[in-house]
This record gives structure tokens, C-alpha cells and sequence, in this order.
């Protein structure tokens, strides 16, 4: 399979703009329309969710206050050591969740459907999958809409770095969890360059009838690009995909995750 051509992506404005997806995290003071910004959670709305359950709840995060408190969190920091390094005036990671216009939380939800069936047993891990998997479909209408707009946007998956705080942020009942932030508005400037971060060719991602194995000359190859890409930036951090594996996985992959989920009702069998 070869790239999507030039002329389909242009005869498609919708597959134009998903294509020309790119992390965006520097936003103008420039507001979201109250029109635009329902159009974008509408296009959530519309989205396939299993058995019609539509597992998802999404936070829009107005209040300074906890725009500051999630910051803290993605940075990995109580309030203490935030303001400490403030007064130290440390440059802290993530300054676009106190900066962009929509700051968006979303959540699996079934609260509602336990007020509907008193005895759904909610606590299966299939729940948390089927309950994820619409969290994940929605928010990604919503960027893909919002692209499609002109907006650009971030995902922030920091917010888990302290999850329960993050529940207790946004007051969340038994059987609602935060997942992910969103970060959304109009881009204050081109991107770095234009040419996106490199993704896995479909080679790798897709098999016919059988799973077929990545080679290492694939992942060779696929490093070798993605060693390029950084050059290219001037970057001097995430040299490798296969670094980037390795500081994400090779430890403790956040394991506040699971108990949290389990104080929550979730994954206990």
C-alpha cells in the first residue's frame, strides 16, 4: 500500500485535514465559538459506541483554579512543590493547559448506567475495554472535527500521573474515571516544520487473514526515520522510536491506575 495520493486527499477536505493531523500546543487568545465548539462535541456524539451504552462524559475545564490543579498533576506535582517551583521561576512542562482556550476531560462513564440497573455488574474488565474504546472513538471525532475547523489541539494523558486526584478535581461518583485532557484552539503558529512525525507504514500495521510479525529491518528502518525527523527539528531528546519505547515502557507503567480503577468499581474480575 502507498501514501494517499495528492488528488484524493484534495478531492476530500474531511480526509485532507485527518491526514494533516499534527500535535498543536501553542494556541492565539483568539476564543472557540459557542457555535463551533457544540459543533465539535456534537461530531463526538455522532460516533459508534458498543451495544448504544456511549460509556463517555466530557469535562469542559473553565475554572482558573482547576486549570492550575490539573497542571500541577501533569507536571507529576502536589501544590507544594508547584508553587515552590514557581516562586524558583522552573519552566514547567505542559503550559498549554493554562493557556489554550478548551481545556476537555474526558471520561469513561457508567454512573448512568448504574442509576439505570442497580445490579449492572460494571466491575468486568470488558467494561473498562467497551467503556475506553467509546472514550477513545469520541475524542477523537471531536479532534478530527475540530481539525476540520481549523482548530488544532493536544492530547494530555498526563493527567493519570495522579488519577484519583484528577477524579477528585472534577468531582467524579463511583464509575466515572478520567482518562485523557484535550487541548483545543487556534493554532498561534505554523508548525515546526512541515513534515509530520513519522507514523508506522501500513506495512507494519496491517496483515491479511494472519498477524504478520514486524521485522527488525522494519524497525530499522522505521528508527532510522525517525532519527531523521529529530535531526531535522534540531532536537536533541528522542533519538529512536525505540528509545521512546524504552522510557515509556522498560518501567512502573503508572500503577496508581489500577487501584484507582478498582475504588472506582472497575477491572476486579
Amino acid at each position: 500500500m502507498t501514501d494517499v495520493s495528492e488528488n484524493i486527499k484534495k478531492m476530500n477536505s474531511t480526509l485532507d485535514a485527518m491526514l494533516s493531523h499534527r500535535s498543536v500546543r501553542s494556541f492565539t487568545d483568539e476564543p472557540i465559538s459557542e457555535q463551533m465548539l457544540e459543533a465539535i462535541l456534537q461530531a463526538g456524539r455522532a460516533v459508534s459506541t458498543s451495544n448504544y451504552m456511549q460509556s463517555v462524559s466530557v469535562i469542559r475545564i473553565t475554572d482558573p483554579e482547576q486549570r492550575i490543579k490539573f497542571h500541577q498533576i501533569s507536571n507529576g506535582m502536589t501544590q507544594e512543590q508547584y508553587n515552590q517551583a514557581k516562586r524558583e521561576g522552573k519552566k514547567l512542562a505542559h503550559p498549554y493547559i493554562l493557556e489554550c482556550p478548551e481545556y476537555l476531560v474526558f471520561c469513561m462513564d457508567n454512573y448512568r448506567h448504574h442509576l439505570v440497573e442497580p445490579e449492572a455488574q460494571l466491575d468486568w474488565m470488558e467494561v473498562v475495554i467497551i467503556s475506553a474504546v467509546d472514550v477513545g472513538l469520541y475524542a477523537q471525532n471531536v479532534m478530527a472535527a475540530a481539525e476540520s475547523l481549523g482548530l488544532g489541539g493536544v492530547y494530555i494523558g498526563s493527567m493519570r500521573n495522579d488519577i484519583e486526584r484528577a477524579g477528585e478535581v472534577i468531582n467524579a461518583p463511583k464509575h466515572v474515571v478520567p482518562l485523557f485532557g484535550m487541548c483545543l484552539g487556534h493554532p498561534s503558529d505554523a508548525p515546526v516544520n512541515a513534515t509530520q512525525k513519522p507514523r508506522f507504514p501500513l506495512s507494519m500495521l496491517v496483515s491479511e487473514n494472519q498477524y504478520t510479525p514486524a521485522t527488525q529491518q522494519q524497525i530499522d528502518a522505521f528508527n532510522k526515520e525517525v532519527k531523521d525527523y529529530y535531526d531535522k527539528r534540531g532536537s536533541q531528546e528522542h533519538k529512536a522510536w525505540e528509545a521512546q519505547v524504552t522510557k515509556t515502557f522498560a518501567t512502573a507503567v503508572r500503577p496508581q491506575v489500577m487501584p484507582y480503577l478498582n475504588k472506582q468499581g472497575y477491572a476486579k474480575r
